[in-house]
């Protein structure tokens, strides 16, 4: 009677094979929390530092006296209406420069006629700071609302075209002689195959425009703004309140990071079918 040596199938072992080579080469399990030990650290050396005297009110005011600033801000000088009044400017600046860099991409990279138009001048405008341009936007729409939320949108618009118009070029171009073979038109092959493709270029593109939407925001909130986060650091600048200045930089962080996990969050669920090391 004779042992038989039972082997596993093939499948199987590819399967185990994958999953080892994922945890020996990529980045490793997810640690719970990760995003807060880097901040939770660097409180810890603040606070420490306040507490032992290396780090003086004079240079960088303690984290305990910051949170008396928020609550006094919050009381007695209308920090709840500051907050609203900057949201309103980005929310409004962002989406202005997110739809227009959008459409500016599509028409750009789907058209040769589209990019000798549009993708020279915004080239051109991605080498000028648009904080370079502020005192000609101040000529043209005076110190007022409008000047900020265009400012805004301008800034943001960049990131948006470049990452969007990168994605649209960087499709395979098998998908359009697979989309000719079996003959999808035009419309159908961009709705189905190119606007998917250059999604995660778009999203990209988002992160670093909410970024940009807010180093906007603090440069145009110290232009004759009677409200807004920037008008309160402006202020706190003046008088020496080095803790008002740190709470106003709290908020702007917050402000940065609620809107990027936004972004990745959405990114996320709609680039699902992606394998990456993320995955």
């Amino acid at each position: 009677m004779t042992a038989t040596l039972h082997t596993p199938e093939p499948q199987v072992l590819d399967r185990v094979d994958e999953r080892v080579v994922r945890r020996r080469l990529g980045p490793g399990r997810r640690i719970r929390f990760a995003f807060w030990i880097g901040p939770a650290l660097v409180l810890a050396l603040w606070s420490a530092g306040s507490a032992t005297g290396v780090i003086t009110p004079a240079i960088l005011s303690a984290p305990w006296d910051v949170v008396v600033a928020f609550e006094d801000q919050w009381v007695n000088h209308d920090l709840l209406g500051n907050i609203l009044s900057s949201l309103q400017r980005a929310a409004i600046g962002l989406t202005l420069g997110v739809v227009t860099g959008a459409v500016l991409a599509v028409v750009s990279g789907l058209s040769r006629i589209g990019e000798s138009l549009i993708d020279g001048p915004i080239q051109i405008k991605r080498s000028v700071p648009t904080l370079a341009v502020i005192p000609l936007f101040i000529a043209w729409f005076g110190i007022d609302q409008e000047m900020k939320i265009i400012t805004i949108a301008l800034i943001s618009l960049v990131p948006i075209y470049i990452h969007t118009h990168n994605g649209l070029r960087s499709i395979d171009g098998k998908y359009a002689e697979l989309a000719e073979t079996i003959g999808i038109g035009r419309g159908e092959f961009v709705r189905h195959v190119v606007l998917p493709g250059a999604l995660p270029g778009f999203l990209l593109g988002m992160r670093f425009a909410v970024t940009a939407s807010l180093l906007g925001l603090v440069v145009v909130e110290q232009y004759n703004a009677v409200a807004g986060i920037g008008h309160m650091i402006t202020l706190a600048e003046q008088y020496g309140q080095t803790d008002v200045i740190v709470v106003g930089l709290v908020i702007y962080g917050i402000f940065g990071y609620c809107a990027d996990s936004a972004v990745r969050l959405t990114g996320r669920r709609v680039l699902a079918w992606r394998q990456t090391l993320e995955g």
